[in-house]
């Protein structure tokens, strides 16, 4: 089911409404479906390298309107909606330890989860049910998904076909390793 829900968003990528096709991948993915935008903004930006970031500010705005649905499916809706979510990601488990360390490191948590390739629809959930201050929320949000989103159009659109195998393959890890770094680096100086 997974891989044909995948070749089916791929297709989304070659229709005429490909940039509403992104919005609407980008907004539910923020809160509930598991396939993230990058499948469709790779063959996009290769396609049309001088829309790279059109289609990721498109990709960023509407990432981050799905992430304040995500939000307010934790805050208001958890018992209904979130709980089928988190058990169909398989964190249903973990979701009580993981709200615990959420509350010490929730702005961190969210610029984690919005760069790196881990599912960012159970952190914007569980933003909403511990209370994360929805300013933080909003501002963490839109950091990493720019973040992300412009780094990947930033490196197609500069070398284009020869670096979509490393976005597809190590991207995610090396978003892992930079916040490991700029976190890292935050509490060296103090500040966390």
């Amino acid at each position: 089911m997974l891989r044909r829900l995948y070749d089916w968003t791929i297709s989304l990528a070659q229709s005429p409404h490909a940039l509403w096709a992104l919005a609407i991948v980008s907004f539910v993915e923020s809160s509930f479906f598991p396939i993230p935008p990058d499948v469709l903004m790779i063959p996009m930006i290769i396609a049309r390298p001088s829309r790279a970031f059109l289609i990721a500010g498109i990709a960023t705005v509407a990432s981050v309107a799905g992430a304040l649905l995500g939000y307010y499916i934790g805050a208001a809706l958890m018992e209904t909606v979130g709980q089928p979510i988190l058990e169909i990601y398989g964190k249903a488990d973990s979701f009580e330890e993981m709200s615990a360390v959420f509350n010490a490191y929730g702005a961190w948590a969210v610029v984690v989860a919005g760069v790196t390739f881990l599912p960012f629809k159970v952190i914007t959930i569980a933003s909403g049910v511990t209370g994360l201050p929805l300013s933080v929320f909003i501002v963490s949000s839109i950091f990493a998904r720019a973040l992300r989103f412009f780094i990947v159009a930033a490196l197609l659109w500069k070398f284009g076909v020869p670096i979509r195998g490393f976005i597809e393959k190590r991207l995610g890890l090396m978003f892992v390793l930079f916040c490991v770094l700029l976190i890292g680096g935050f509490a060296m100086i103090g500040l966390l």
